[in-house]
């Protein structure tokens, strides 16, 4: 998938039932921390418990988190501008985002099984296993909401929900904005107003 294609429909819907049955039967680890937390600038000390928290704990499987770094990187690969999701750390922000944002574990544990049964169907074997030309073959049936079959449409929702978030934490990186281009604003360089912002307002030709 082209990577700005792989961006346009980030509207988000709910999975089916039927898709979600046994969804939540996997088991959350838990592991407890002993490290003294140092006071971070701006920030409350019970924020940085809660994330400090959140990020001893473990949602998704080693199999989910191998899915889900294939998919990331399906939807923003590496290329001549910047790194893939995965180098951006995608799947450890999905991981974070699902703890911090409850909401989010069973439609996205729902759909990773739901991805991985289509692959058994399709080709007897899980989406991680498959080859890279069977893996675009299933997201692009449910990676464009408006083609997409009917009987797709589980897989649209989930697809859906993974593009966004897959979005939010790589171009909320430095890898993301500088993918981008955006720059900000650089202390102490001002080269005046460009010349075509001028001109689209007539002002090329006033002296400063």
């Amino acid at each position: 998938m082209n990577r700005r294609d792989s961006l346009k429909a980030l509207g988000l819907t709910a999975l089916s039932t039927t898709v979600l049955v046994g969804a939540c039967n996997s088991d959350v680890k838990k592991e407890t921390s002993s490290t003294v937390l140092e006071p971070q600038a701006g920030r409350e000390k019970w924020e940085v418990e809660r994330d400090e928290k959140l990020k001893s704990e473990t949602f998704f499987t080693k199999h989910e988190m191998a899915t889900i770094t294939v998919l990331v990187d399906i939807i923003i690969p590496r290329d001549n501008v910047s790194g893939s999701a995965t180098d951006a750390k995608v799947p450890e922000f999905i991981e974070f985002i699902v703890k911090d944002m409850p909401y989010h574990q069973t439609p996205l544990r729902g759909g990773l099984k739901w991805l991985d049964i289509q692959c058994f169907n399709q080709f007897e074997k899980p989406f991680v296993e498959a080859s890279a030309q069977q893996q675009i073959s299933i997201i692009d049936e449910i990676a464009y909401p408006i083609k997409a079959k009917p009987e797709m449409s589980a897989g649209v929702a989930f697809f859906n929900r993974m593009r966004d978030l897959t979005a939010s934490g790589f171009y909320t990186t430095e890898i993301g904005v500088k993918d981008i281009g955006y720059v900000g604003n650089t202390p102490n360089q001002w080269d005046g107003v460009p010349a075509d912002v001028l001109k689209q307002y007539g002002l090329e030709n006033v002296k400063v």
